[in-house]
């Protein structure tokens, strides 16, 4: 069938390649063609002739559009005949030749001036003439496979850019189909209208103020049902939300809080530096009260309630997955299937035989790729240090320049600002440097490339975003000593919780580099790509000129918009937000919350981003999401663990849990339990407070190791029983949906059914050509034809 086309397509091949030598011989009335009828007037090869291409590196020339002399209609989508439609466009620009000035008059003789040009003119010439000798093997090898094609160019004095039109035929369409083996639909697939904030809307009585106003909607006019993780916030930041306003409506039940505010000059806390003095802990009850908000009974079971909501969002996402995957066909595509990438195949140093297709293809050797995966480890570790440490350095000395019990809110602030400030300028830094290094790695096919760039990125931005909130949520203040024994890091002491607690600084933080984050990206996302279009459009416009007679073109306004990038920063930006809402959300309920607005106002953005501003992206196939979907598995199970610590070791529950059991079920007395006396050898301030289970001596009382044990049960219990029901979860729920199923099995029966009918089909009508084709037969039921038959 492709030789037919090839065939069949063998006389436009001459108008396409050869136009310069047969235009003369065109008459007035004559039109070349191609197939479909697309025509060629000859006029627009004499206007191209009187402009003067005489480059001669463009093969390929049907029409120039420079500043034309013959106005051509408008008809969209389309080949110049109205009814071959485009399917692509592949455009390329040329830049004219420029007058070369001499400089140097009095340096070099006019010998060496002449010299000099000649020469780099000579190799700029025959880099031209070899790409538009690729250029043209290019095209013909597409031709040769049966597309239709059509030529436009727009040009000023100094740039020409072509587009070449490209239409796929419905026989080379169906080709192609049948050797990638995609699935026909046996059925009729129904559009469902499934708009359920609509349909909620239209419930209420509310007007719906994004209702579409698309007139003659088509039946096709979404291809997929954009729903993916967004609903799935609502429940979360619904139950995050009440969480939240339990803690302020029980605030004034907080005995310890109350305790701390009216305590007056009672507490007498230990300085917090050398050079600072005594201070009261009355002076912190406003950032006891707060802390409440974040470190109450109700942020404990909210944490239990994100591990089960993590892991049955992911259970639905399994089955969404396969639905998708079945709807788009890609549920039998296998790695292995994929061809090396083409940036592979040109580097690669030989060529070996594939164990699974047995086919010989570009080989590259293991050892080396293992040897280089490696040393780009090493370089990632570099990167991670060195960003780590210009944080660290500015926490350490902002802490240590502060003389008051806020000392420790003011330096979790202003370094979570300034950590956010890194992230967001070593995170463009660092991506350019993962893709070089994935590059190197010379990875076989393009999903394993990008799982490797995926990985690579997501690591870096994993500890540029988590490891402040992990340091201030599990590291910070576990290793102060006491007075009089004080640990120190290079000289300075070690770094205290702030006198509100650790838990509400990790509030602090996630709030700041979870919600400046997405205000940031946001903002970008609407302002980079306008730019990136307004620059686009300004540099067509220069080679269109002020003086152009027609309107722009489908293709011409194509090409102003920003090309795709394709959907990688999209994933990299939910799947941290994911990490937000799931590892620390015992210390931050509200962050659902905050995630759920910062999507509803990103959605509208990418929709816009995507339909208004960028090219139409290339489709590939994939079975599944790949490494995203394993990362957001691993987020999943490190929420457990990290949640378990976080209530055990950083909030106050379970030392208020422990002291009403023992002591008092209303926590009276609790504040002045929890302080410990100074030893009597600290001179400078003897009676003063600190914060510890520990004697007058400085050693752990009974108490600390009680609370120690029950934190570790804690943590045993809260993990068993989490993943447990996590996997009873995971065990019940069937990664495929039942009614899938049911649809496959049916297909597959109905695909049978066709075969046998096509094969009975087949015989009866290869016994009736025998029978014709026998002479003296009377009937097609005859000995003759029965023997024909068999």
């Amino acid at each position: 069938m492709l030789r037919k086309s090839s065939e069949r397509l063998k006389g436009d091949r001459e108008v396409l390649l050869d136009l310069d030598t047969r235009a003369e011989a065109q008459s007035t009335e004559c039109y070349g063609s191609l197939q479909n009828g697309s025509f060629i007037p000859p006029r627009y090869l004499s206007a191209a002739a009187a402009d003067g291409d005489m480059d001669g590196d463009d093969p390929i020339y049907m029409q120039s559009t420079t500043r034309s002399k013959q106005p051509v209609p408008q008809l969209g989508n389309y080949f110049r005949d109205g009814r071959t439609k485009i399917d692509f466009v592949l455009v390329w620009e040329i830049r004219s030749r420029r007058k070369r000035r001499g400089k140097g008059t009095n340096m070099a003789t006019s010998e060496e001036r002449e010299a000099v040009p000649t020469e780099e003119s000579s190799r700029s010439e025959r880099r031209k003439a070899q790409l538009a000798q690729w250029r043209e093997k290019f095209v013909q090898n597409l031709e040769s496979v049966g597309l239709v094609m059509e030529k436009e160019e727009t040009a000023n004095e100094k740039k020409t850019i072509h587009f070449l039109k490209i239409s796929a035929p419905w026989d080379v369409l169906v080709c192609y189909a049948e050797e990638l083996c995609l699935r026909a639909p046996l059925q009729a697939q129904q559009h469902l209208d499934l708009n359920t904030s609509a349909r909620v809307l239209s419930k209420l009585c509310i007007p719906n103020v994004m209702t579409e106003s698309v007139p003659n909607r088509p039946l096709d006019y979404y291809t997929c049902a954009f729903r993916f993780y967004t609903a799935w916030l609502l429940p979360a930041a619904v139950v995050g939300t009440l969480v939240f306003v339990s803690g302020v409506m029980s605030m004034g039940t907080n005995t310890p809080a109350e305790e701390i505010c009216n305590s007056g000059a009672s507490y007498t806390m230990c300085p917090l530096c050398k050079t600072c003095k005594a201070w009261n802990m009355s002076e912190i009850c406003t950032l006891t009260k707060l802390g409440y908000l974040f470190d109450h009974p109700g942020t404990v079971f909210f944490s239990v309630f994100m591990s089960f909501w993590a892991v049955t969002f992911l259970e639905y996402w399994k089955r969404k997955m396969a639905t998708l995957a079945h709807h788009w066909d890609c549920m039998d595509f296998h790695e292995e299937e994929e061809r090396p990438r083409p940036e592979f195949a040109a580097m690669a140093p030989t060529m070996e035989q594939n164990p699974v297709t047995g086919v010989k293809e570009p080989y590259f050797p293991e050892k080396t790729r293992l040897s280089r995966m490696f040393t780009g480890s090493m370089v990632i570790i570099m990167m991670l240090g060195f960003c780590k440490s210009l944080h660290f350095i500015y926490h350490t000395n902002i802490h240590a320049c502060n003389f008051l019990p806020q000392a420790g809110t003011i330096a979790n602030i202003s370094s979570s600002i300034v950590n956010l400030g890194l992230i967001l300028l070593m995170g463009q830094v660092y991506t350019a440097l993962a893709e070089q290094l994935t590059k190197w790695e010379m990875h076989r096919t393009q999903t394993q490339y990008d799982n490797a760039f995926i990985f690579k990125v997501f690591i870096f931005q994993f500890v540029n975003f988590y490891s402040s909130p992990f340091y201030v949520a599990f590291f910070k203040g576990r290793f102060v000593g006491y007075p009089t024994n004080y640990g120190t890091l290079f000289g300075m002491r070690n770094e205290d919780c702030g006198a509100g607690g650790c838990l509400i600084e990790l509030a602090q933080q996630l709030f700041i580099i979870m919600v400046g984050k997405q205000l940031i990206n946001n903002i970008q996302e609407f302002i980079l790509p306008k730019v990136k279009a307004w620059r686009q459009k300004r540099a067509l416009a220069k080679v269109l000129g002020g003086k152009a007679s027609h309107e722009p073109r489908r293709w011409e306004e194509d090409y102003q918009l920003v090309e795709c990038e394709g959907l990688f920063e999209e994933y990299l930006e939910m799947v941290l937000q994911f990490g937000f809402i799931t590892i620390f959300v015992a210390a931050f309920p509200l962050a659902p919350l905050f995630a759920l607005l910062n999507n509803w106002v990103e959605i509208r953005l990418d929709a816009h981003k995507f339909v208004c501003e960028y090219r139409r992206p290339v489709a590939e196939r994939a079975q599944n999401i790949g490494v995203w979907f394993n990362i957001l598995e691993a987020l999943s199970h490190l929420s457990v663990i990290a949640n378990a610590f976080l209530i055990a070791f950083t909030s106050d529950f379970l030392p208020r849990l422990l002291y009403q059991y023992k002591f008092d079920n209303d926590l009276n007395g609790y504040v002045n339990f929890t302080l410990a006396y100074a030893p009597l050898n600290y001179t400078e301030y003897p009676m003063c407070r600190y914060k510890a289970f520990r004697d007058n001596n400085g050693n752990y009382t009974l108490f600390y190791w009680e609370l120690l044990a029950v934190r570790l049960g804690f943590i045993i219990a809260f993990e068993h029983v989490v993943f447990f029901v996590l996997r009873a979860i995971d065990w019940i729920v069937p990664d495929v949906p039942e009614s899938l199923e049911l649809k496959m099995k049916r297909e597959r029966y109905l695909a049978k059914q066709a075969l046998a009918e096509n094969q009975e089909a087949l015989l009866v009508s290869r016994a009736r050509a025998a029978t014709a084709a026998t002479p003296g037969t009377s009937s097609p039921g005859s000995d003759t034809s029965l023997g024909n038959m068999s």
